[in-house]
């Protein structure tokens, strides 16, 4: 049975007078799960007044570009005073193009603010007409998306370095079977397992794998011998790769002169 509640509210009756119970739909915790709402962003709304010329921002637009409400006067001058130089060309055709066709648009772009940080935020707008003037004009909204880039970096770092531990715990354990089964040093050990990985043109970390396979792979209960360490080390093997990524196999042959 579903647990979705529909909150309901009361509104008079036109036909009695009395209170008729409506539906709204959805509650505020219902929204806010099916909408997945994660990391808070800051959001500012603009306007731009086509007829005058003349540029409204809310609050939050000023404080993500590092003013204070008010202390600069909204325009394109303030704005370019603070966009990224090898992103100030975006959000103009974006914007020519929705005034044009009057369909909305999203631009991503980066602004550097008063303390010289760069930031990352989208901008949205859609050409239409003021309800009150009937003027053409410009509306939409700035996010800041920083935060969700910054997230996004921590992440991507995180799994670089469990990777990095993965790999090293791999050729560090390929290493200790070739020491306990051969008696060698760890220098030597490491040796062995280059000498195999240059051999067949792989990564360490690669024949460190499949040497790993190939000991795991050994009838059970069958003893850890030099054989069967010879044996895995004979199992490492190239890793084909896709020919795309093989310029010299791809490679059209020159004409003769």
């Amino acid at each position: 049975m579903s647990s979705f509640k529909e909150p309901r509210s009361l509104v008079p009756d036109d036909a009695t007078g009395d209170s008729a119970t409506v539906t709204t739909g959805f509650s505020a915790a219902d929204l806010s799960l099916s909408l997945g709402l994660g990391t808070s962003l800051l959001v500012g709304r603009y306007s731009v007044d086509l007829a005058t010329g003349t540029w409204w921002w809310s609050d939050e637009v000023y404080t993500m570009h590092g003013w204070r409400p008010d202390e600069v006067e909204p325009g394109l001058d303030a704005l370019r005073s603070r966009k990224h130089p090898d992103d100030r060309g975006r959000v103009v055709r974006a914007a020519g193009d929705a005034l044009r066709l009057g369909r909305p648009f999203a631009c991503g772009h980066r602004i550097v603010d008063r303390s010289g940080r760069t930031r990352s935020v989208v901008v949205t707008g859609q050409g239409t007409l003021n309800p009150r003037q009937g003027t053409p004009e410009l509306v939409g909204f700035v996010v800041d998306i920083t935060p969700v880039q910054k997230e996004a970096l921590e992440r991507r770092s995180d799994q670089v370095v469990s990777r990095a531990f993965v790999s090293q715990a791999t050729i560090e354990q390929a290493k200790g079977v070739i020491v306990a089964v051969r008696g060698v040093d760890e220098a030597t050990a490491t040796a062995v397992l280059v000498g195999v990985a240059r051999e067949v043109g792989i990564s360490l970390r690669l024949a460190a794998e499949q040497l790993m396979a190939a000991v795991h792979d050994r009838a059970t209960g069958t003893p850890m011998t030099e054989q069967t360490l010879t044996d895995a080390l004979a199992a490492v093997r190239p890793v084909s790769r896709p020919r795309g990524r093989e310029p010299l196999l791809t490679r059209r042959p020159r004409a003769a002169a």
